[in-house]
């Protein structure tokens, strides 16, 4: 895909902004033509569902699909998680988060640390929007220097429209400290795995989605007692990573139809 005339390094001022604030928004990857492969991609992806699956309850599309590995280790992307984790790193993480026209789905405000058996917590979510994305078609809201502040209760909710059944309620949340990610596609964002987000629901008549991409430095470590799924693929720095079991680079077209898979369940469909 190609990449637009605009991507670059992070600036000095980012990286402090991404320490204090725990987020950076606007960081363009994609050109016109870019964008344009990667909405046909995603087109593609979702249609090869079969019948009665969710596209936002499955993962692990790097492990399954080289058409979306390459896409999340995209150099100009990765040099923008390596200015913030240092030059040894992996993915782990590779999903979409897509809102039709009118959607009532909710993500409710949350932590990804909340739910993610890792050791030391330290992840950083790129979100990539396929389609431009604010206010109004559900933009991810987050509240600003969240991640700083300590581990927040998060309450078991059945609300139908919830993609999570666990949610912090309003009344920790600091109103004035809500930003929203307006993102224009092909633009990304990244967040820490401990800022507070979440989103509403889609009030218009355009599609929203994004592609959130999950990237750890080396020395983080799985608990695989709870996730005895996981893997990684290194995106940058050494090769011989041992802490975690390593997955290997798709060498084809697979479907993940859930979200948690074995990376071994792919190989036979390539």
């Amino acid at each position: 895909m190609e990449i637009s005339k605009s991507a670059r390094r992070l600036f000095k001022s980012e990286i402090i902004k991404y320490k204090e604030e725990g987020y950076i928004k606007n960081l363009p990857v994609f050109s016109k033509n870019g964008v344009e492969k990667l909405q046909l991609l995603f087109s593609e992806l979702n249609e090869r569902l079969p019948k009665g699956v969710n596209l936002n309850k499955t993962n692990m599309w790097h492990k399954a699909s080289k058409q979306f590995y390459d896409l999340a280790h995209t150099p100009a992307i990765l040099d923008y998680v390596e200015d913030l984790l240092g030059q040894n790193f992996y993915l782990w993480g590779g999903q979409f988060f897509y809102k039709p026209a009118y959607s009532n789905s909710i993500v409710p405000w949350h932590q990804d640390s909340q739910y993610w058996p890792l050791e030391p917590s330290n992840s950083v979510t790129v979100w990539l929007a396929v389609y431009d994305t604010d206010e109004k078609n559900s933009a991810m809201k987050i509240i600003s220097g969240s991640h700083k502040d300590k581990i927040y209760l998060h309450n078991e909710n059945t609300n139908e429209n919830y993609i999570l059944n666990q949610e912090v309620s309003n009344n920790q949340i600091d109103q004035n400290k809500i930003v929203y990610m307006n993102l224009k596609a092909g633009e990304i964002s990244l967040h820490s795995d401990a800022l507070l987000h979440g989103s509403d629901k889609n009030n218009s008549n355009l599609p929203r989605c994004g592609i959130t991409l999950r990237y750890s430095p080396s020395n983080v470590k799985a608990n695989l007692s709870k996730w005895p799924h996981f893997s990684i693929q290194v995106a940058r720095g050494d090769k011989n990573h041992t802490l975690n079991p390593v997955a290997p680079v798709p060498r084809g077209e697979a479907t993940p139809i859930k979200g948690f898979q074995f990376h071994q369940e792919f190989e036979s469909q390539w």
